[in-house]
């Protein structure tokens, strides 16, 4: 048997240890695989993080609807803060008297909201006492409000009641629905004739415009003054 030589022994065991050579086409399709499944991990990813920030924003949106919606549900139970009488001389702001006052006050924007006060005359305007708007011309009733203005003229002020308050009679007028009332001068017994309400917080100058104007011997303007519309504010 022919012996082998070292050196041949050698040269055999390492070509057995050369591994053998990749192509080049296998590179790039191992190359191409791993771009996509790359590809596919990231549109993935991209995928559920739009989806949960789109999530999140209807979260959020839905949200603050409900919060604007509770917000705008307490209001209408809490009722307005603020009514704004526009009249043909001008605007006046009055704050309702909603907790003191929430009967009258509930009567008040029912009448409102039904465009009870638009076109109202101010039948009645007393100087240093009251202006009266309502729907329903009373003369018999006349003579008691002037003997009353009358009198509260001559009385000590530091008694009386606050001027600029808005108030309502307690006896109401058949077909005349909710008439208004606006002090110009302290009265010391209003609430014996008056249901109070509220307050005239911006526009004194426009009640006392409408106090000065010239009136007949029964104390009804001689030229028309009118409520234009009333329009209320919640605290929204």
């Amino acid at each position: 048997m022919a012996r082998i030589k070292p050196q041949a022994l050698l040269l055999q065991s390492k070509k057995k240890k050369v591994p053998s050579r990749v192509s080049v086409p296998t590179i790039m399709l191992y190359g191409l695989v791993v771009a996509v499944m790359v590809f596919f991990l990231f549109a993935t990813y991209k995928h559920w993080s739009r989806r949960s920030m789109i999530q999140t924003q209807d979260d959020l949106s839905n949200t603050e609807g409900e919060n604007r919606f509770t917000e705008h549900k307490k209001s209408d139970v809490d009722g307005p803060k603020y009514a704004f009488i526009t009249t043909s001389k001008g605007l006046i702001t009055v704050e309702l008297y909603k907790d003191g006052s929430p009967d009258i006050v509930g009567e008040f924007v029912d009448f409102c909201q039904k465009g009870h006060f638009k076109g109202m005359q101010f039948s009645r305007v007393i100087k240093h006492f009251v202006i009266h708007g309502s729907k329903v011309d009373k003369p018999d009733a006349t003579e008691d409000w002037t003997s009353r203005g009358k009198h509260y003229s001559r009385l000590d002020t530091s008694l009386k009641h606050e001027a600029f308050m808005l108030g309502t009679s307690k006896t109401k007028n058949e077909g005349g629905g909710f008439d208004l009332f606006i002090t110009t001068a302290p009265i010391p017994d209003l609430n014996d004739k008056i249901n109070v309400f509220g307050r005239v917080i911006k526009g004194e100058d426009i009640v006392q415009e409408i106090e000065e104007v010239d009136t007949d011997d029964h104390y009804r303007p001689k030229t028309p003054v009118q409520i234009n519309e009333v329009t209320l504010k919640y605290n929204t």
